[in-house]
């Protein structure tokens, strides 16, 4: 079965469906980026179809919890997980992505101009700098964070940027629901609230997965 069918087909079985050109275009960014990764290190999983599982699939179950038409940043986005699966799948979004690694930003920037993306900055620096900046402190409707940090550093480094009603949506494995328990104390400081956790595994491998929400108290 090519990866497009499979692609198109584990998508449905998860309630999400993408057209065929879509589809081929999330293809061809995974493709690319294995193969970048044979000469810089961009992932370590390099088995095609795991990686069109635990990248593609994991990045997309977020889809559900996008209007469409937001500002985006991803902290720490390696080589564009989840923001460059979400932008495919939604042009109108408008990304910005940040890495402190430059190889993997490049490799962001070399997709960008393969599918001639607008709305799109991938950016190299460290996501403290970045709070400091006009134009990105309280600018954005959505943060995304995959595997970042613990929780309760996250409370703390997404606050900067959120506008009023921003939220952020943090990847996180089985053990989220402690890691939320133990962060408790800095998501309030931080003015934040868990709005809701969302859990499902993998189609696959099963692997269990949980998306975080967290989004501005109202008191804030």
């Amino acid at each position: 079965m090519s990866m497009l069918r499979t692609l198109r087909e584990l998508l449905e079985q998860e309630g999400i469906c993408l057209n065929d050109a879509v589809c081929d275009q999330q293809v061809w960014y995974l493709q690319e980026m294995l193969r970048w990764n044979r000469r810089i290190n961009l992932t370590a999983i390099e088995d095609p179809g795991e990686a069109l599982e635990k990248h593609l699939i994991d990045c997309l179950m977020m889809l559900p919890l996008l209007n469409g038409d937001e500002r985006l940043l991803d902290m720490g986005s390696g080589a564009g997980l989840p923001c460059i699966p979400l932008k495919l799948a939604c042009p109108t979004l408008r990304v910005v992505s940040v890495d402190s690694v430059f190889k993997k930003v490049a490799f962001q920037q070399h997709v960008a101009r393969h599918f001639g993306f607008e709305n799109f900055e991938a950016k190299s620096c460290r996501i403290q700098n970045l709070a400091q900046t006009r134009g990105y402190a309280g600018g954005f409707d959505v943060v995304t964070a995959r595997a970042l940090t613990h929780l309760s550093q996250l409370a703390a480094m997404v606050h900067p940027f959120l506008n009023k009603r921003g939220r952020l949506i943090a990847m996180k494995g089985p053990e989220a629901r402690v890691e939320v328990a133990e962060a408790e104390r800095e998501i309030k400081k931080s003015g934040l609230m868990v709005a809701f956790m969302r859990e499902f595994k993998l189609p696959v491998s099963e692997a269990e997965r949980v998306l975080v929400v967290l989004q501005r108290r109202m008191a804030d």
